[in-house]
């Protein structure tokens, strides 16, 4: 008889186990907008010449539609980094690049939301936001035409510090006509599309700067799918 239940317990332990290995993995899930000082669709002449000497300021948003971070559930909120980093970023030349960031929490989270957006914008980033100097909390606003992320028109608002609009490219924004996604995303991303900045400023503290960046092929808006930490 207990060999009967020790088999009956290892068929039943194996199977939750097939079950659970079957099941998908806790993901957070989202749209990302990045606007920066450089464009980021273009063509060699013009990124030869802005290398280096533009592309140091960028302003980058999250916003959760759904998912958990860390244990805490963060669907429906936003985040906001600001960076001034020594050069061009998306350089790839560039070994190293130290930045100073400003992180802007979205006013609606908690105590603990706010622990956990400053932690998930800084695992999307990579090393851009390891260096916070100052943080913010202000009502964030992020949102694309249609909730289609295929589409371009779309606006990031951080209260009174930070704002990028866009909209879809044109024939008329090709100036060489070789034009091609010259610099990638600063964040990690699902799917993402170049987009016209119509708007990109940042007026703040923290940075030693202020900038208004707007009518440049600067912008990116895209998803994000990143598995739950």
């Amino acid at each position: 008889m207990k060999t009967f239940q020790g088999a009956v317990c290892t068929l039943l332990l194996s199977a939750g186990l097939t079950l659970a290995a079957g099941l998908p993995s806790p993901s957070i899930t989202g749209n990302y907008m990045e606007a920066r000082t450089a464009d980021v669709y273009t063509g060699p002449c013009f990124a030869n010449a802005e290398t280096g000497l533009v592309g140091q300021l960028a302003v980058m948003g999250w916003k959760v539609s759904h998912g958990s971070w860390q244990g805490v559930d963060l669907s429906g909120l936003s985040v906001v980094g600001v960076v001034r980093a020594e050069s061009t970023l998306g350089n790839v030349e560039v070994k190293s690049n130290p930045a100073k960031a400003v992180l802007i929490i979205d006013s609606k989270a908690n105590p603990a939301q706010r622990l956990a957006l400053a932690s998930f914008a800084q695992h999307m980033s990579g090393h851009l936001l390891s260096d916070v100097v100052r943080t913010e909390t202000e009502p964030i606003d992020l949102s694309i035409e249609n909730n289609d992320v295929h589409s371009r028109n779309a606006s990031l608002i951080a209260g009174s510090l930070a704002k990028i609009e866009t909209r879809a490219m044109t024939e008329g924004d090709q100036i060489c006509h070789n034009e091609e996604v010259w610099y990638q995303p600063l964040s990690r991303t699902s799917h993402a599309m170049p987009a016209y900045a119509l708007s990109h400023e940042y007026d703040g503290k923290g940075l030693g700067v202020t900038w208004s960046s707007p009518d440049k092929r600067s912008a990116f808006v895209a998803s994000f799918s990143e598995p739950s930490e």
